[in-house]
């Protein structure tokens, strides 16, 4: 068994957020954990996105909701290549849904996971050469000092991650969820400069 499939199964079992929970027991996860990951031991591209939603924890298939299909089609791939664990790892920054805040949207990824796994689950797939990291959380743990104040602002620098000398490459991208559709109508060189470079990079990488 490969490094990457036995510790795919040691993050199934995790639950660390429901019996030791940073932050103390109020901070406990108020419901079943359900961690969800893809670790591959050949593919070449990491998706490093926020955490589940609802709709993945109920399924255990990442990115199995319109936030996904947004995502699909950036990357200029369908769901039978997406989900080919051959090409394509895929590693949220928290693996559990994390629940709803009181004005009913997602909560931050758990703070639990990316101190106790996420450090291994690089280890175990040094073949990756291409990491897409999908929102704020994501952009900061594998850009460090290269992610900026803003989203916005580490999005629209792509080029200085994506093209520094560096292994692997990291390109930086909004949420696709379709909560951020106003952001993608506020900037559109997102889709003009941003997308065709994801879908040549998907191409290369993922092997599509």
């Amino acid at each position: 068994m490969s490094a990457a499939a036995r510790l795919s199964l040691e993050i199934a079992a995790c639950r660390l957020c429901r019996d030791c929970p940073a932050g103390g027991p109020e901070r406990r996860l108020p419901h079943e954990p359900r961690p969800v990951a893809i670790l591959s031991k050949s593919a070449r591209v990491l998706i490093a996105g926020q955490a589940p939603g609802l709709r993945v924890h109920e399924t255990g298939i990442p990115f199995n909701d319109r936030s996904g299909d947004r995502l699909r089609d950036w990357m200029g791939i369908g769901r039978a290549e997406f989900y080919d664990a051959s090409r394509f790892a895929i590693l949220p920054m928290g693996f559990c849904f994390p629940g709803y805040d009181a004005k009913g949207s997602d909560l931050p990824p758990r703070r639990e996971c990316a101190p106790e796994w996420r450090g291994q689950a690089i280890a175990a797939m040094p073949q990756i050469e291409l990491v897409l990291a999908i929102g704020m959380y994501a952009q900061k743990w594998h850009m460090g000092p290269a992610c900026r104040k803003t989203l916005t602002e580490t999005v629209r620098n792509w080029r200085e991650s994506f093209l520094a000398n560096r292994s692997p490459r990291i390109l930086p991208l909004p949420h696709p969820s379709w909560r951020n559709t106003g952001w993608l109508r506020k900037n559109p060189w997102f889709e003009d400069d941003v997308l065709p470079e994801l879908k040549r990079a998907v191409r290369l990488y993922g092997g599509t």
